[in-house]
């Protein structure tokens, strides 16, 4: 049998369509029997069939199936020795398949049903976890980082050597820096609507709240420039005081960071509202 260039290109397509559908009937098959099998396993009135298939499940790494049977049977199971591990598993699956509150939820209840367990402090530390996971961006409200963050300084008061102490530490850590930069970034914003009253209560405030903030220096510095712009767009009877407020921060501001990158602005307003206190002096003498 003979073909042209053309006629062996055919043959070869045509050949390989029909691999692939044998492969694609062959995986459809293979599922159909798996998701058989799942569903006999879960129709089963025997509990322990469904917790070794649960088991199974969960050691391939398959958590929806097992956490389907760890939840149907945790209610059987409640108060006998496999009972513990349902619970703890079930609070795994739902970790791992990313639904965080849920698992949360689970490892607070187990921690709190099993709290003389040898996994008691690994669930502490998850339901810890599991709220920061689900924590969101720091564009977005940070009330659940905060939480996040409690749980797991709590963890660390009542497991101060625990083997988890430097994941919680980086957890908090990292929470803290994305609360810093919300609490930065909400003050920041008023400055650039121009909002300069507002930004110099928020941004004061943050220096409050995060006295050893990256963003320290800029926020020293932008309460400088907002009390300037605030003085220049005042009535004349409030620009003094506002003025003499630049001068006050500004001397906060050098005095710890004499070698800021935003020093040489920082001097203009500081000057230029000397000259401005000095000139209304003069003008009510």
């Amino acid at each position: 049998m003979t073909f042209s260039s053309s006629g062996c290109l055919y043959y070869i397509c045509g050949l390989m369509q029909r691999v692939s559908s044998y492969l694609s009937l062959a995986l459809i098959l293979i599922i159909a029997v798996s998701c058989s099998k799942f569903r006999k396993i879960e129709k089963s009135q025997d509990w322990r069939v469904k917790y070794d298939a649960a088991l199974s499940y969960y050691n391939k790494k398959d958590y929806y199936k097992a956490s389907v049977l760890f939840e149907q049977i945790i209610p059987i199971v409640r108060g006998l020795p496999e009972g513990e591990k349902v619970q703890f598993y079930l609070a795994y699956c739902q970790f791992y398949d990313k639904l965080y509150l849920l698992s949360s939820e689970q490892f607070k209840t187990f921690y709190e049903t099993y709290g003389r367990s040898s996994m008691a402090e690994e669930a502490r530390y998850m339901y810890a976890y599991s709220m920061y996971a689900s924590s969101p961006n720091s564009n977005l409200d940070q009330s659940s980082s905060e939480d996040a963050m409690a749980a797991m300084q709590q963890f660390l008061n009542r497991y101060p050597q625990s083997q988890f102490r430097d994941k919680a530490v980086e957890v908090i850590f990292t929470t803290q820096e994305k609360l810093e930069k919300k609490g930065f970034d909400n003050a920041y914003q008023y400055y650039r609507m121009r909002s300069y009253k507002a930004a110099i209560v928020a941004l004061n405030n943050f220096k409050d709240n995060f006295p050893d903030s990256k963003y320290l220096e800029r926020t020293y510095y932008l309460v400088i420039s907002s009390e300037y712009k605030l003085a220049e767009q005042s009535i004349y009877s409030k620009q003094l005081d506002r003025y003499k407020g630049v001068v006050e921060h500004y001397k906060e501001f050098v005095d710890r960071y004499p070698g800021s990158t935003y020093l040489e602005d920082a001097e203009r307003m500081y000057a230029d509202s000397l000259g401005k206190i000095t000139k209304s002096k003069n003008n009510n003498s």
